[in-house]
């Protein structure tokens, strides 16, 4: 990752071992686990070993208590290694901060020791086969019976499912619209939940993407993660991390690829000169490494408004989502083209890079609904 002056020495030991991570331990495998359809669970427990399975969780439950401005480095660094397992890890710290923020101390202390240790894996159940980017309308039901809830309904694009142990399930407890939401912790052993086949994806293959279909699911009232009819804002502020961290996810996988552009260009040679020495081509790699700076500022300073509490915080967490995710895919596409024949072969790693980031300006909200939510921020006064 290209040094910023700006890092603290804390901030720069962190990606130092990060980087080391990635390095060692997911980019030599990054390939073999795409083509094999292979979710390294052992190594992504390893990550949790260096502090990376609770981010965000405070330290007295187990977690490494880091900012978000500390936790887009950390994404963004891994994902040099494997945007998909990055990707992973990003959602699964989601699922534990939401635990972490929104949970009750019975919750807290049964479960925030599994997620920061990565023993316990954690999927986000949000979106529906009807309802994805109007997260409002799902229809997925959470009935009241007693000291219980019955949920029923069917999730959709759920990343580690089936390999996940615990599932942050958003369901309706009341009428229509998002006042009517709650949220709920499943495991994945209790009666009623199954999960749909491994779909077969464009990217992200190194993880395992299922439906989880919730029947009859019965559990105990003291499952639901805050107070009833609360689930929608808890959604909404766990995404705003969530979306930092695909964003930054973006980052990681294209300044990879834009690394092995410029080894790639010093070491071939056409028409009697290093590909590197052609203004043409140097230029292409300023433009590239000048978005991306920019996407790098734009995803720092979101972060460091959501660690401050700004009121601005969602709008420049859909900015940063929006434009850093849009960004990585295009500088990877363009490294592609650099690599020329050699850039679509599987074993160069770069067309992996483009298909794992075509997906982060679909998830963790559409890059149109970010818009949406820029848009709303700007017009809001004008009402």
């Amino acid at each position: 990752m290209s040094a910023v002056t700006t890092l603290t020495e804390d901030q720069l030991a962190l990606a130092e071992v990060t980087l080391d991570f990635a390095q060692e331990q997911l980019a030599p495998h990054a390939v073999a686990w795409d083509q094999d359809k292979y979710f390294p669970v052992d190594v992504i427990r390893s990550a949790a070993s260096l502090g990376l399975g609770g981010v965000y969780v405070r330290e007295e439950h187990g977690g490494s208590g880091l900012t978000r401005a500390d936790g887009v480095l950390v994404f963004e660094t891994l994902a040099t290694g494997c945007p998909s397992i990055a990707g992973y890890l990003s959602i699964h710290n989601m699922v534990a901060w939401m635990i972490d923020r929104y949970g009750d101390h019975s919750q807290r202390a049964r479960w925030l020791p599994g997620l920061c240790s990565a023993e316990t894996l954690g999927s986000y159940c949000l979106t529906e086969p009807g309802a994805g980017s109007d997260a409002a309308a799902l229809r997925t039901r959470a009935e009241r019976q007693g000291d219980h809830y019955v949920l029923s309904g069917v999730k959709q694009f759920i990343s580690g499912a089936g390999a996940s142990d615990l599932y942050v399930v958003l369901a309706r407890t009341g009428g229509a619209g998002p006042g009517g939401i709650s949220a709920f912790l499943v495991e994945r052993g209790d009666p009623g939940v199954s999960f749909g086949a491994n779909e077969r994806k464009m990217g992200w293959n190194a993880q395992p993407t299922r439906q989880v279909v919730l029947d009859g699911v019965r559990i105990p009232a003291d499952r639901r993660l805050g107070a009833e009819g609360e689930g929608f804002r808890i959604a909404m502020h766990g995404l705003n991390g969530g979306r930092l961290g695909i964003a930054a996810c973006s980052l990681g996988g294209a300044q990879s690829a834009l690394d092995r552009s410029l080894t790639h260009l010093a070491d071939r040679e056409a028409f009697g000169a290093r590909l590197l020495d052609a203004q043409g081509l140097q230029f292409r790699l300023a433009d590239m490494a000048t978005e991306l700076a920019a996407a790098r500022a734009l995803v720092r300073q979101a972060a460091e408004a959501l660690d401050r509490g700004d009121p601005q915080a969602a709008q420049l967490c859909a900015m940063a989502k929006r434009f850093a995710t849009d960004t990585g895919f295009s500088v990877a596409d363009r490294a592609l083209q650099l690599h020329g024949g050699y850039g679509y072969l599987s074993e160069y790693g770069i067309e992996k890079i483009v298909r794992d980031l075509r997906v982060h300006r679909i998830l963790e909200g559409t890059n149109e609904i970010m818009n949406v939510i820029v848009a709303r921020g700007l017009t809001e006064h004008l009402r």
